[in-house]
């Protein structure tokens, strides 16, 4: 709960969340481009955990505001150490396999342990300095504060504790929230066209930031793993193209209880099909269709990752490949035809569209509620129909909207 004293706190731990799935995200495309031998987990044994092979990576992150600088006797400095040195006394950990990052924000004062233990290519790396350092400020301090990070500390002894502050490294000055971002969109950019950078980011974040609060919430679930992340990674990129679009799960989890459904009762399409007696539950198939198709097509439109007119030279096909069907329906019928009979060959004409038009908008994109939902589309703007004399019945019902009589 947020305290009255501090209303910023909730956003502030929402935004330190945010950063460390950033981060384990950059890690995990970092590691996939040497192979698929990795494995990634947050909130583990430290906020990001990273397996590759035999080895282990322990990051610990602190995000600061501007201006924080990470002395000897910060207590970032201290609650990292605190948990790393816990951490090898109690045996979780090998110490001999295991390097350990301290990753912030705040600056590295120059001459500090922090600074010291910067890595090697900064030409600043003094292992011995930095522990001396540490060493001096764990003794001349009488905080009360960090006097269980001391305590930790202490009982790691002279030798564990040097071997230790060896596997360190310290970056300060480490890229924001923002920053990270940019990074991880010049990869994207490598794997699909610039232009559908974002687009493929959007979608890796989004499932990326789903897996790990799997993770997170259910103790003893698996991380990352390299293969399922490689596996992802390359369906993504497969989807994003000229020859593919994205179908994205939130869409495709949709049901006719979705709250775009809600007034679908009156749409026409739905009016389309009780003309020849479809019952409810294939109805209720029908506007699940329908609401899927309209998300997904208006989230391509709204993300440019449809060509200029893609989207109209779709519907002049689906509506070309219905019309043959259509005509030849009202021909075997002929004028004098029962009602009954025109809307069992009607149902005919609908049983076709339900079970075997899959005419798609790209070669690659094969999920069938695109074209389903899109003959619904259609069916609801008059452009197709399936009672031989739809057009006729139902022009009135978008007459009040100021449309014409709708004929096919």
């Amino acid at each position: 709960m947020t305290s009255p004293e501090n209303p910023f706190e909730a956003s502030a731990s929402a935004l330190g969340y945010l950063y460390q799935l950033r981060v384990a995200l950059q890690r995990c495309v970092e590691l996939s481009r040497g192979g698929i031998e990795w494995s990634v987990a947050i909130e583990a044994t430290d906020d990001v955990q990273a397996l590759i092979g035999s080895r282990t990576e322990l990051t610990q992150l602190k995000k600061r505001a501007d201006n924080v600088r990470l002395t000897d006797l910060s207590q970032d400095l201290w609650k990292t150490l605190r948990v790393w040195s816990h951490a090898v006394t109690e045996g979780q950990i090998d110490l001999a396999e295991t390097n350990f990052y301290l990753i912030t924000t705040a600056e590295l004062p120059e001459d500090s342990a922090g600074f010291l233990l910067q890595p090697k290519a900064s030409g600043h790396r003094d292992e011995q300095a930095a522990e001396a350092l540490i060493v001096r400020a764990r003794q001349s301090s009488k905080s009360t504060t960090l006097d269980k990070a001391f305590k930790a500390f202490d009982a790691l002894g002279e030798q564990r504790r040097a071997e230790l502050i060896s596997r360190i490294e310290v970056i300060g000055d480490a890229p924001g929230m923002d920053s990270i971002r940019e990074e991880l969109l010049g990869y994207a950019s490598l794997a699909v066209e610039r232009r559908f950078a974002e687009s493929f980011l959007q979608r890796l974040e989004g499932w990326f930031f789903e897996r790990a609060s799997v993770q997170m919430s259910f103790p003893g679930s698996d991380p990352v793993s390299g293969a399922e992340f490689d596996e992802l990674f390359n369906d993504l990129r497969n989807q994003i193209g000229e020859h593919n679009l994205p179908i994205d799960p939130d869409i495709a989890a949709l049901t006719a209880a979705a709250p775009a459904a809600a007034d679908a009762a009156d749409k026409v399409f739905v009016h389309q099909l009780r003309l020849i007696d479809v019952g409810a539950e294939r109805i209720g198939y029908a506007v699940r269709d329908w609401v899927r198709a309209f998300a997904q097509r208006s989230r391509w439109v709204n993300e440019n990752l449809l060509r200029a007119g893609e989207i109209g030279a779709y519907e002049r096909r689906l509506v070309e490949e219905w019309q043959s069907r259509f005509a030849e329906m009202r021909e075997d019928l002929g004028d004098e035809a029962a009602e009954e009979e025109m809307k069992r060959e009607a149902r005919l004409i609908y049983r076709w569209v339900d079970r075997e038009a899959r005419l798609r908008i790209r070669t690659g994109c094969e999920e069938v509620f695109v074209v389903k939902g899109s003959y619904q589309m259609l069916a609801d703007e008059l452009r197709v129909g399936w009672h031989p004399d739809f057009s006729v019945r139902l022009a009135a019902l978008l007459e009040p909207a100021g449309a014409t009589d709708g004929r096919a």
